[in-house]
């Protein structure tokens, strides 16, 4: 069993990475992009019977900071 969870900065949190990805784009020619919000995947392989709660419970303690990040989970 998988799991693979997204985790972004939550709106109104200013996010230096994207925009330096944003504005290496613009250099290399790609100026139609008018935004980059930059996130991480983190894949989990699990034990049979790992559930989507614990998942979660996962990402509240340690793999996301909730104050700044939201998060998604998606078992596969």
């Amino acid at each position: 069993m998988k799991a693979r969870v997204h985790v972004m900065l939550k709106n109104g949190v200013l996010d230096p990475q994207g925009e330096a990805v944003r504005h290496a784009l613009g250099s290399l020619g790609f100026d139609g992009v008018t935004g980059v919000r930059q996130g991480k995947v983190i894949d989990l392989d699990l034990a049979d019977g790992t559930t989507e709660d614990t998942v979660r419970e996962m990402c509240e303690k340690l793999l996301a900071n909730t104050v700044i990040e939201s998060y998604s989970v998606e078992m596969v």
